[in-house]
């Protein structure tokens, strides 16, 4: 059995399903919202490439190394992707990561939810010791986010990957161990249904 297991999970705001090629329209229309992919930094499919994309994670998937979810908002409309990835069973950790949603549902609690969602099955379903998140040196809307979340940066690799484009990208690294979980969750719940709305 894959670690971690395809699962769904649902909140308020948001559910997390298995990625599916079935989900393949609500996919393009969401990616199409905000045009992500033309942002330099960030790893976003483009609508004609979400076959190929689906296709690759569910590979991942199979080698054991990704778990891919499809997310839907809270009126059940396709608003983008996330996984856990850089799956590492042996050690009990995982990135949260390969992320996007459509602009709509941006600057709204659905990231929130989809974070307390997946953080809370890595802690205290299957056990993490570590969930980390990775991001673009550049990519700073993506790294305020993260901050935001209550992850503690662990550091910069430098000339980490090369981009499509062929620049070299510096990658932040962030993490939440186990021994934080517990604050982290409260500040999540907090921030979902008790922090006044200005």
């Amino acid at each position: 059995m894959p670690w971690p297991e395809p699962v769904t999970l649902r909140g308020a705001h948001a559910r997390l399903e298995p990625l599916s090629h079935d989900h393949h329209a609500g996919l393009v229309e969401a990616v199409k919202d905000g045009e992500l992919y033309k942002l330099w930094y960030t790893f976003v499919p483009k609508p004609e490439d979400m076959t190929k994309e689906i296709d690759r994670r569910l590979g991942l998937q199979k080698a054991g190394s990704m778990t891919p979810f499809t997310v839907f908002d809270a009126d059940g409309k396709i608003a983008g992707m996330t996984t856990y990835m850089n799956v590492d069973a042996a050690n009990r950790r995982v990135e949260i990561g390969s992320t996007w949603y459509a602009r709509r549902v941006q600057r709204s609690p659905l990231n929130t939810q989809c974070k307390l969602l997946l953080l809370t099955h890595a802690f205290e379903a299957i056990n993490c010791i570590a969930v980390e998140f990775r991001t673009h040196f550049f990519n700073h809307p993506s790294r305020r986010a993260i901050e935001r979340l209550g992850a503690k940066q662990d550091g910069i690799l430098r000339s980490h990957q090369v981009a499509p484009n062929g620049t070299l990208r510096d990658t932040v690294v962030f993490s939440i161990i186990a021994a934080e979980w517990p604050t982290v969750k409260t500040h999540l719940t907090y921030q979902l249904n008790d922090k006044p709305r200005e």
